[in-house]
């Protein structure tokens, strides 16, 4: 019997996930907007057999962070412009539901879905920064409960885009001059809270049926959203207890939606620092945070709590006050910080963004490849995951030392795939691939009738 494999994503935080890769001599950070270097990092994670590329989206930062940190390409023309570059590895991209509206994305992902025959994957948000509001002209941003309820109608919306002309409507008949099978288009009617549409997607049924539909949130609606929608959920876990909890909390409500605990993937974040020994790896994390300019932490300790900490001193000690306003939003990221402050000890503003400035209240792991893989088998051995999103601190250097030592490492324990055996993400991903209703009726009534 085939023992079961774990998915791997590969997290693309452009220079790199640390906050100082970009200063890192390793970094190429002057290639961010380069094509060809951006394939690059696509091949060497197909070389690796990661079941997808994961780019994570945000707009309108302070024009502070400008300055050092990274600036970015829209990720879903990356994406499909790299689909082309490569054939197995899936794609997978952030876009809000917020500031979208849902013929857009079934569009766009629908597009990406048939140009790459099959590798689509969107990344459900709803947009967690306050800026982002501007940037789209709106007076302020929604509440983080009116923002899960309009999401939920939102992908209901896309997925009726994705369903409204089946897949095998299109027969070209020259000789007789029929191009479609009317029959198999189903313009939608929706009228609902958020959104009153009616029309037709003007393509055919994506190739995966729709798009895999990946969720990353961890609050109480994100996960009912998650057990509702999603077909991967992307976490924060930074430790084994936290990760077997969430794990089972958000397997064990997929039941009351009709789906089983094979339906949705669970894949939490890892950071990764491996090196040939345990020292040198964390000799390489030292000198990442000693490329922290002190502005530069302040700035992404506000971003990550939604505390203003510009001004501040980094050896001020860190406020037991909490000034956020949206009382439906838990801040699951700010809790985690301040769990990891608490049980660490960690007492001032420079402490706390050195020791988020990596993993980011992901699982951080550094050793050697054997190390590496000791933690990630007991995650996923012990219920904790089905996978991972790995995150590198630096690119190139770090993907591939990931590829090039932990990966073989998982595979000569049995742990991932030697070679990819299908041709879609959900192939990869061993999930189902989704029935398009319309046509489903559509049988049943001529069965029945």
């Amino acid at each position: 019997m085939s023992k079961k494999k774990m998915s791997l994503g590969l997290f693309i935080q452009l220079p790199g996930q640390h906050l100082a890769s970009w200063r890192h001599p390793s970094s190429q950070s002057h290639r961010n907007y380069d094509i060809d270097y951006l394939i690059e990092i696509a091949q060497a994670a197909e070389r690796g057999k990661f079941d997808m590329l994961f780019i994570a989206d945000s707009v309108a930062r302070p024009i502070e962070a400008s300055s050092y940190s990274e600036l970015k390409l829209d990720p879903l023309m990356i994406l499909a412009a790299i689909a082309s570059s490569t054939k197995k590895i899936g794609l997978t991209v952030t876009a809000s539901t917020t500031y979208n509206e849902p013929f857009h994305i079934a569009r766009k992902f629908g597009s990406l879905d048939h140009l790459s025959k099959g590798r689509a994957g969107w990344n459900v948000v709803t947009s967690a920064n306050d800026l982002e509001a501007t940037v789209y002209g709106k007076e302020e941003h929604l509440s983080h409960a009116a923002r899960y309820e309009r999401a939920e109608e939102f992908i209901d919306v896309a997925k009726k885009f994705w369903f409204s002309i089946e897949r095998d409507a299109l027969i070209v008949d020259k000789e007789n001059g029929q191009f479609l099978d009317t029959s198999k288009v189903h313009p939608i009617r929706h009228d609902g809270k958020w959104f009153r549409v009616s029309g037709l997607l003007d393509a055919p049924e994506p190739p995966q049926g729709h798009p895999v539909i990946v969720q990353a949130g961890s609050s109480e609606a994100g996960k009912e959203l998650a057990a509702r929608t999603a077909e991967v959920v992307f976490t924060a876990a930074p430790i084994l207890p936290i990760g077997k909890a969430f794990y089972e909390d958000l397997k064990g409500r997929l039941a009351k939606y009709n789906r089983g605990r094979e339906d949705v993937k669970i894949m939490p974040g890892a950071y990764i620092t491996v090196a040939k020994t345990e020292e040198e790896a964390r000799q390489k994390r030292q000198e990442l945070n000693k490329l922290i300019m002190p502005g530069a932490g302040l700035l992404f300790l506000s971003e990550f709590t939604q505390i203003d900490f510009r001004g501040f001193h980094p050896d001020d000690p860190f406020p037991d006050y909490d000034t956020y306003a949206d009382a439906t939003n838990p801040r699951i990221r700010y809790k985690i910080i301040c769990d990891i402050a608490n049980k660490e000890g960690l007492k001032t503003l420079r402490d706390i963004y050195e020791r988020i400035s990596s993993a980011r209240g992901h699982l951080e792991v550094i050793g050697t490849p054997e190390q590496i893989a000791d933690q990630l088998e007991q995650w996923f051995v012990e219920g904790a995951a089905d996978g991972f999103n790995i995150i590198p601190p630096t690119f190139p250097e770090d993907l591939n030392n990931i590829v090039d030592y932990v990966i073989p490492e998982l595979q000569r324990r049995g742990l991932f795939r030697e070679e990819y055996e299908g041709d879609t993400l959900r192939s990869h991903l061993g999930l189902k691939t989704p029935v398009n209703p319309n046509a489903k009726a559509e049988i049943s009534s001529s069965v029945t009738g």
